[in-house]
């Protein structure tokens, strides 16, 4: 039976670190956050941030604009937040309402206050194994791993999700920590004798039920990135988590699994950037 990586529990601990650290800064950091129309789950994300942040001793200010905000509206207050002294990370939360085009927003913003990795330029120290800040939910799987003493070095890891916010980076950090690594998507051919080789197995597809019990190698540490919801409102992931169970040795639950760990991250990144602007 699978050990469950317990995602609440450890972003538990790590936040009481991050409000220890945070208290030690002369000023609070500080998080502005950019909501733009009426998106229910953005809206619940936000909150949620919120609260994190609270919790940590993070300061935030939320701007919340309509749904009819403007492309040159939105860049003008990228800009304002990039000159403000006082903010040491900026989240632009999405998607973005319909008719704006989120590319030149994300690259609009300072690279030294992109606390979601988003900026090319982060994205390229990524690459060159130089991160200024590592991916959320990428570094919250890396965290869990080492947590539970999974080993990476030498190991073959496979990714079903090329992404640029999970699968890519993931794939890159995994590199990076010496894993063999298999980057799989919704075109690769004969998945399940590819998942089957797998010692660590992570799924960022967005399918529910994707991952079955006969994808995974025995004792294999599954990690399910996705969050779906199901028809009758529950979430799920895309592993077949009472299938997989008995047969994974590492298996991580949804919720409460990597959702958890992706908010720490994010506050460990504020906390990087309000170190950073102030050295």
């Amino acid at each position: 039976m699978a050990v469950r990586l317990d995602g609440a529990a450890l972003a538990a601990r790590l936040k009481a670190q991050i409000r220890e650290e945070a208290a030690a800064l002369s000023r609070p950091p500080m998080l502005a956050v950019v909501l733009a129309g009426e998106d229910p789950a953005s809206q619940i994300y936000v909150r949620g941030k919120e609260r994190d942040c609270a919790e940590c001793g993070i300061r935030t200010r939320t701007h919340r604009l309509p749904a009819a905000v403007s492309q040159a509206e939105l860049l003008a207050l990228i800009d304002q937040l990039n000159r403000d002294a006082d903010v040491d990370g900026v989240l632009v939360q999405l998607p973005l309402p319909e008719g704006l085009d989120p590319r030149p927003v994300l690259h609009a913003l300072s690279p030294e206050k992109d606390v979601d990795c988003f900026h090319p330029l982060n994205a390229g120290l990524l690459a060159l194994g130089e991160p200024r800040f590592l991916p959320c939910t990428p570094a919250g799987v890396l965290e869990l791993l080492d947590a539970y003493d999974v080993p990476i070095q030498g190991r073959h890891c496979l990714v079903i999700g090329r992404s640029h916010l999970v699968g890519r980076p993931l794939a890159q950090l995994l590199t990076a920590r010496d894993g063999t690594v298999t980057l799989c998507h919704s075109r690769t051919e004969n998945l399940p004798a590819l998942t089957r080789q797998a010692d660590i197995l992570v799924s960022a597809a967005g399918r529910r039920g994707l991952v079955t019990a006969d994808m995974v190698k025995p004792g294999a540490a599954v990690i399910d990135v996705s969050m779906n919801r199901a028809p009758d409102g529950k979430l799920s992931g895309d592993v077949d988590f009472p299938a997989v169970e008995p047969a994974a040795g590492f298996l991580t639950p949804v919720p409460g699994g990597v959702g958890p760990m992706t908010r720490a991250c994010l506050l460990q990144n504020v906390l990087r950037a309000a170190r950073l602007r102030r050295r």
